[in-house]
């Protein structure tokens, strides 16, 4: 993929039927300039996330075309997951790369949250860089109250909801990691009080937002994270934060899950302070993926 590229990393709310996340997949996928770089869900999640890249003129299509596909599908009156919610096609970003720029992004996020709102009647809310108020740029803000109880009035449409697929949230956005770390305990308090320990809003590590949550179908809690800036807080110094945390409350972790594509600067950060972060799955690194897709 060459020229100006933008990544567009949706959330849907659906982790048990593979078939969804196929249609919506291939919906995407048949927008032309653009292509699916991974798919994958999660069951306790109930919760799928789609990572895609394309032009500018394209990525906006793509997005739609994913969005419409999971409001024909889902409903939420059924849905029911450990992470919060409050759309079918819940969180929309669109990501700046190779030759693209934030404002590229808020224009498509703009024009896509107006799109679905004028063609499908679903409302938005924008977040991020693309957020209407200072108030509504976090993604916690937007979504707060989730589907069945919604905080804030939506940007566009309502002010109710839809009735099975809730509402959009839309956004510009840096790149991020999301990744979750997985605690061989049952204990939620645990996970919870771990999550609060080392995440921004409670004094811990800056730009680190971390949830505790339980995985029932595992037997296991966990801590799931959205690192915002990799920059100011590197990737291996959260999950050694994680891991102080949990040693000292003598659990062990069970595993470590990467939502998405990893930029392959945070992984040769990480790399050049611990040697094993040599061997991280380049199958996780966006760079390599896109090249794949070339």
């Amino acid at each position: 993929m060459a020229g100006q590229l933008i990544e567009c990393v949706p959330n849907f709310s659906e982790g048990h039927d593979a078939s969804v996340l196929d249609a919506i997949a291939a919906a995407v996928a048949a927008v032309p300039g653009v292509r699916v770089l991974r798919a994958e869900m999660d069951r306790d999640h109930n919760r799928s996330v789609l990572t895609f890249a394309g032009a500018p003129d394209a990525i906006g299509a793509g997005a739609f075309a994913g969005i419409k596909a999971a409001v024909q599908r889902i409903d939420l009156r059924r849905h029911a997951g450990v992470h919060p919610r409050i759309g079918a096609a819940d969180v929309t970003p669109f990501i700046p790369l190779a030759g693209a720029a934030m404002a590229d992004c808020v224009q498509i996020a703009r024009q896509t949250g107006q799109r679905v709102w004028n063609d499908l009647h679903v409302p938005v809310y924008f977040y991020e860089a693309a957020a209407v108020t200072p108030e509504r740029a976090p993604l916690e803000n937007a979504r707060r109250g989730g589907f069945e109880h919604p905080a804030l009035a939506p940007d566009l449409g309502g002010p109710a909801l839809h009735p099975s697929a809730g509402a959009c949230v839309i956004g510009a956005r840096k790149l991020l990691i999301a990744f979750n770390v997985n605690l061989n305990t049952e204990d939620i308090a645990i996970a919870r009080a771990i999550a609060r320990k080392i995440r921004a809003s409670s004094g811990g590590l800056p730009a680190l937002k971390a949830i505790g949550v339980p995985l029932p179908s595992r037997k296991l809690t966990q801590v799931s994270m959205n690192l915002i800036d990799f920059e100011r807080t590197p990737l291996d110094a959260v999950l050694a934060a994680v891991r102080r945390e949990a040693d000292a409350r003598r659990v062990q972790i069970a595993g470590v899950q990467y939502i998405g594509l990893v930029p392959r600067q945070a992984v040769q950060d990480a790399a050049s302070r611990d040697p094993e972060w040599a061997q991280f799955d380049p199958n996780l690194i966006l760079e390599n993926r896109l090249a794949i897709a070339r």
